[in-house]
């Protein structure tokens, strides 16, 4: 055959198949398809969950939900272009190979181009570069997002399919990729670390790229895309210089180094968490110190936790530790001399010298962070080599919950530096340590005369040492116990400790408590039959209210009137409502507004600000990116008539709320159970996403209305069963408790997995056209949702948040119609 003969007849195979000449030489292969969307979802939501770990230690925690936001943007962006212009989605496999190699650089670029940017959480209010630096992270972060999205939606619509892979396989295998990524991050975290994990997520969307040109004639891409994955892969192990985080220079860590001769002289990763030990002969750390200590400080090393929450490590022995009796929280080893301690997260060990100075017996130090105990030890004489000492590597929660034995002493170490509760920045951090409910559990973990010692700061005006007396107070009153005969408040210069005796304080404590508070220079804040002159005698405040709202809170039955007049939000946190530092009113609004620019604080002053400025942010580009390829093109011939457009919108967008309604309060409340953030949102993620790809798989085996119906209902009953099952949970090891997190969130998933495959079946019938626009709509409304849950949660609790999803399926059951004709499926009556 010549030349011309075989052009001729190219074009006359092309003309007959209305294909592009790569179709011709054999059947495409839909399962490297699927693969390739898989690989691609894995990687955007491997990148989304290592970008929440970055955030936190390079910049605070409350960045963390913008990693959420970012990737829900970027997959809306990709169906509102892909609307506007559909050339976008022709091309095939070689095209979607493209996106998923520009996936992976992007992935890479986006996090190095952040990574020197000098932008500055702190300078935002008064300084408007900030605001664009923001923008340009926001937007650069959004990218690699936009390219995964793409490919979907271009699948989705069907465009250039040899081989057309059904809509409802193509979103299973994204959602079952996707969920698979959660456990890859969980894993390059752990392994690899910060900056590894995110090269590690750019070679699985490469390994995506290859799928795709593997499936495409020619393949020799598919051997380019194979070796670049190898390199990624390389990079990822490696960890080169210019991807090495760079700290805000208001984290601890940042602080710390800028003394003359201090040096990092390890890193680990524990987790998701940095971990980093630091020598610096600036450090003096003693919380709790009494100013009457005519001491010097001894020599220190300094643990940081993602760049923060720097925690002394004492180079001094128990017996040499002169310190320790005048530090505030000694008071419980005087009343209980020759106890049996247990200390909750100790960290660096401070706590554990002082109660072994002080005379304990036995000391049970339960620490989650291995690798803290492993740096201690690592460089020389550790306190948790001590004979007495017996280290426990859990989480504090799920330790007592399982814990057979009672204590004289359970000590929750003061594990966080101070920070003003203006800031705000720290508000929206879980901490399932300082709940009521946790309370209870440490309560009944104490030998009957025992002591549960926990201390906090001291504000001005009060708030965290109040909730945290509000927060005793109710765990009493929850165990039928009489609070104002077993609860003792302390107040140094800096720090507070609440001593809570369920079996009541005798006249022999009281007086060893009065003793030891003179003596050191301690003021009493709350103690029975205590004189309110010594609350505010040796660390004199000019308005003294700590003494005041201890005595209204042990007085009142009902302390709502209480906590509603305080100018802070001062309420116990509960396991529903785990937030210990978020302390923002409305009512303080006008003030931080007036300060605004003026004061050196984060946001203008108050953390709850920026999931506010979040959410307005996703809105409007939700509208914009909703609203923009209606504007851009005229509606084709099927896109429908403007009742299915309506009905477009309300569909689609209800199931974008009502997904992350549930998701994300599953998330924070299942950290309780599992116990780690980073770890819960693999874990959730990973279940949600594998069941609802089960789900979209199985959809057309299970009836739009009658699936829509049980999924509301399930999502409603959901927190209740939560609630139950949790503390059944909590005694059990580690790899038990996943197991049950994501056997209890399967059958959900699978529910909610089944909604969005229906939607687009019935539009694929009635209106081709808008299936790309529907991924848009369901993408950028999730990203006001994402804003939108953590802020409710944060005021209203889990519960609230995850029945309000509850109530957007019931809207979506009502606009679900009956079931269409699909092939293979004979329709039934519902």
């Amino acid at each position: 055959m010549n030349t011309t003969e075989g052009t001729a007849m190219a074009q006359a195979q092309k003309a007959a198949s209305g294909r592009e000449p790569e179709y011709r030489s054999r059947r495409r292969h839909p399962a490297l398809v699927l693969a390739g969307v898989a690989a691609t979802s894995a990687a955007g939501l491997a990148f989304e969950i290592s970008l929440t770990r970055v955030f936190a230690v390079a910049q605070f925690y409350h960045f963390a939900f913008l990693s959420v936001s970012l990737a829900l943007l970027g997959l809306g962006a990709s169906g509102s272009a892909l609307t506007a212009l559909p050339g976008l989605g022709r091309g095939g496999p070689r095209r979607w190979a493209g996106y998923s190699a520009a996936q992976a650089l992007t992935t890479l670029g986006a996090y190095l181009l952040t990574n020197v940017l000098p932008f500055d959480s702190f300078a935002i209010a008064w300084d408007p570069r900030q605001v664009l630096y923001l923008v340009v992270y926001y937007l650069a972060l959004a990218v690699p997002f936009f390219f995964a999205g793409l490919i979907v939606a271009s699948l989705l619509a069907g465009a250039d399919q040899p081989d057309r892979v059904p809509s409802h396989r193509i979103y299973g295998a994204s959602l079952a990729g996707s969920g698979a990524g959660a456990a890859a991050a969980l894993g390059g975290l752990a392994w690899l670390g910060g900056e590894g994990a995110i090269a590690f997520s750019a070679a699985i969307a490469m390994a995506g790229a290859a799928a795709f040109a593997h499936a495409a004639e020619p393949r020799r891409d598919a051997r380019l895309a194979a070796a670049a994955t190898a390199a990624l892969l390389i990079v990822a192990a490696a960890v080169p210089a210019p991807l090495a985080m760079n700290l805000s220079p208001y984290k601890e860590l940042s602080s710390v180094l800028r003394y003359p001769g201090a040096e990092v002289v390890s890193t680990e990763w524990d987790a998701g968490t940095r971990i980093d030990l630091v020598r610096s002969d600036g450090i003096r750390s003693l919380p709790g110190l009494s100013l009457a200590y005519p001491g010097v400080p001894p020599r220190q090393d300094g643990l940081t936790f993602d760049g923060d929450d720097l925690s002394p490590v004492s180079r001094t022995s128990p017996t040499a530790a002169d310190f320790a009796p005048y530090l505030v929280t000694s008071v419980a080893y005087a009343l209980r001399p020759s106890a049996r301690a247990l200390i909750l997260e100790p960290r660096g060990g401070l706590d554990v010298i002082a109660a072994l100075a002080m005379g304990a017996t036995s000391v049970r130090a339960v620490e989650p962070h291995q690798a803290a105990v492993a740096a201690t030890r690592a460089i020389g004489p550790s306190v948790y080599d001590d004979p007495r000492v017996t280290v426990d590597h859990a989480e504090p929660r799920t330790f007592v919950e399982r814990a057979n034995e009672r204590f004289d002493v359970i000590d929750l170490a003061l594990t966080s530096p101070y920070r003003p509760v203006a800031s705000g920045a720290y508000s929206l951090a879980e901490d399932y340590r300082l709940t009521v409910d946790a309370f209870g559990r440490y309560l009944e973990r104490l030998e009957p005369g025992g002591v549960l010692m926990v201390a906090r700061w001291v504000q001005v005006p009060p708030s965290e040492e109040i909730r945290l007396f509000a927060t005793g107070v109710a765990a009493l009153r929850n165990a039928q116990l009489d609070p104002a005969a077993a609860t003792v408040m302390l107040r140094g210069y800096a720090t507070s400790v609440l001593l809570l005796k369920p079996d009541g304080f005798t006249p022999a404590d009281l007086s060893v408590i009065v003793g030891f508070a003179e003596q050191r220079q301690f003021d009493v804040v709350a103690a029975p039959g205590s004189d309110p002159a010594r609350a505010n005698r040796f660390n004199v405040v000019p308005d003294e209210q700590y003494s005041t709202l201890a005595a209204a809170l042990l007085g009142s039955l009902d302390p709502t009137p209480i906590y509603a007049n305080h100018e802070f939000d001062i309420r116990p946190a509960t396991d529903d409502h785990p937030f210990f530092g978020h302390f923002f009113t409305w009512s303080q609004a006008g003030a931080v507004l007036d300060t605004l620019g003026r004061t050196w604080q984060p946001f203008g002053g108050a953390g709850y600000f920026v999931l506010v400025a979040l959410l307005g942010i996703s809105t409007v580009a939700a509208i914009v990116l909703i609203a923009t390829p209606l504007l851009a093109r005229r509606p084709r011939q099927d896109t429908g008539d403007g009742r299915m457009r309506w009905w477009t919108v309300g569909y689609f967008g209800l199931l974008g709320l009502a997904f992350l309604f549930v998701e994300i309060p599953l998330i924070q409340q299942f950290i309780l159970l599992i116990g780690r953030p980073t770890s819960a949102f693999a874990v959730v993620v990973f279940a949600v996403l594998v069941a609802s790809g089960v789900g979209s798989a199985w959809s057309r085996r299970i009836g739009w209305r009658s699936g829509a119906v049980l999924l509301t209902a399930a999502a409603a009953l959901y927190p209740s069963f939560v609630r139950w099952l949790t503390p059944l949970a909590l005694p059990a090891p580690a790899p038990v408790r996943m197991a049950l997190v994501a056997a209890m969130i399967a059958p959900l998933g699978l529910l909610m997995g089944i909604m969005f495959p229906w939607g687009l079946a019935h539009l694929e019938r009635r209106a081709a056209g808008l299936v790309p626009w529907a991924w848009a709509i369901n993408g950028t409304v999730s990203v006001i949702s994402a804003a939108a849950a953590a802020l409710l949660a944060l005021s209203f609790g889990f519960s609230f948040v995850v029945r309000l999803g509850a109530v957007a399926y019931a809207g979506a059951a009502l606009l679900a119609r009956p079931r269409p004709a699909v092939a293979g499926v004979t329709p039934r009556r519902e």
